[in-house]
């Protein structure tokens, strides 16, 4: 059977269940099971080999559960993390830190604007000429940012940040080589000592995933409140979780609700913790006034290229939403806010690695940010243009920010 014979008997089959089955009142397993009875019947006399037939089973049950049968082949491929769809015709995924063209596309935009309101739809979010841009999740808590066409000049986009069916944990990031386990141990005694961490990073770099490993840190008997614009972190062992997500003004809601106002309305909830997904403009400053006023062990990551940029960027984004502070105010707000820093790099061979773990001191007498780094990342003699090789290192510098850990029953014994 060609395949546009094949298309033929899918689109069929499809009335048929459409007719015939309750399809939403139906578990996905019976759902399934349905289909393929329906399945049965409908190709009798018909020679399909067992591929076609199972395509077949998968394409009927995709346009009912699923987003239809391209974007789930891709999705069910676990070495694709991310998929970047140009218009119908280009779709690139990346593999292992490499973007490459598929051979697959979609029939035509139309079909491709299908599959972007029913992802978004199915989120309670919508999409249209009026509003072309969402940001949004997939019900495995993949992230999705969508821009509607004639917004994108070739055709609508859409790309998926997939969401890894294995809780990100430090002993993975310890088995990828980002942190070695020593670091680790000592990153778990920062976040039991209740200390104020950043998380900085570029693009990919694995912000989100090393928040989502950091956080599992967090005592089980806590509260704690996360704030995300798509909720993406699997915080685990934390019974008292409370997971809030933005809402954008659509047609049918026209209340916008922002990072700013849930982070506001967190401070209502008596949480112990705060963690934000990802700060990028006024909230910025209501997160750094919740880690001053008695929220400390509060995590947050934002988007930078260095350590230093990100205290820059934070500045910026407070000034977005306090136009009228000092600029040395904001500082003072930034270093008593902040203890530590952790930067996150995709290095030339597209790994990703942590690169800088420093404590953020206060400012000197020329109101310039005093950075300490603890520890490094160093590029060994087997590194080459290639691949990149090296370690995470300790520095000779010492800790001066003590004073949560000790409170926190640690010994000098606990400094590394």
């Amino acid at each position: 059977m060609t395949n546009e014979e094949l298309k033929t008997l899918s689109d069929d089959i499809r009335e048929r269940a459409r007719l015939e089955l309750n399809t939403d009142s139906m578990e996905d397993d019976d759902l399934r099971s349905a289909i393929d009875e329906l399945v049965d019947r409908c190709t009798r006399g018909v020679y399909l080999t067992l591929d076609q037939r199972l395509s077949l089973v998968n394409d009927v049950y995709a346009s009912y559960r699923g987003f239809g049968g391209l974007l789930d082949s891709i999705m069910l491929d676990e070495a694709i993390t991310e998929v970047m769809i140009n218009g119908h015709k280009n779709i690139f995924v990346e593999r292992k830190g490499r973007i490459t063209k598929m051979d697959a596309e979609f029939k035509d935009d139309e079909e491709l604007r299908n599959v972007i309101k029913l992802i978004v739809g199915r989120a309670g979010r919508e999409v249209s000429q009026a509003d072309p841009i969402v940001d949004t999740r997939l019900p495995d808590g993949s992230r999705v940012n969508v821009v509607l066409a004639p917004i994108a000049l070739d055709g609508s986009t859409m790309t998926i940040r997939k969401f890894s069916a294995e809780p990100m944990t430090m002993a993975r990031l310890i088995g990828y080589g980002s942190v070695t386990p020593e670091i680790a141990a000592f990153l778990e005694k920062l976040v039991r000592a209740r200390y104020n961490i950043f998380i900085s990073g570029g693009t990919g770099s694995g912000k989100t995933t090393f928040l989502n490993a950091l956080s599992n840190f967090i005592p089980s008997d806590e509260r704690v409140i996360t704030i995300e614009d798509s909720a993406e972190l699997n915080i685990s062992g934390v019974p008292n979780l409370v997971r809030l997500e933005t809402r954008n003004a659509t047609a049918s809601s026209d209340k916008e609700i922002n990072m700013q106002s849930l982070i506001k309305s967190s401070l209502r909830m008596r949480p112990d913790r705060i963690v934000v997904g990802e700060v990028r403009g006024a909230e910025a400053l209501d997160m750094l006034q919740a880690m001053n006023t008695g929220h400390d062990g509060s995590l947050s990551t934002g988007h930078a290229n260095t350590a230093e940029d990100m205290l820059s960027r934070l500045e910026t984004m407070v000034l977005r939403g306090a136009a009228d502070l000092p600029l040395k105010a904001v500082r003072k707000q930034i270093t008593s806010a902040i203890d530590i820093i952790i930067h996150l790099s995709r290095l030339r061979d597209h790994s990703r690695k942590t690169v800088t773990i420093a404590e953020i001191i206060g400012l000197d007498k020329d109101d310039n940010y005093i950075i300490n780094p603890l520890f490094e990342f160093k590029e060994d003699a087997s590194s080459t243009v290639q691949k990149v090789s090296g370690q995470l290192k300790r520095s000779d510098k010492e800790m001066i920010k003590t004073e949560k850990l000790f409170r926190a029953g640690y010994t000098e014994a606990d400094l590394i």
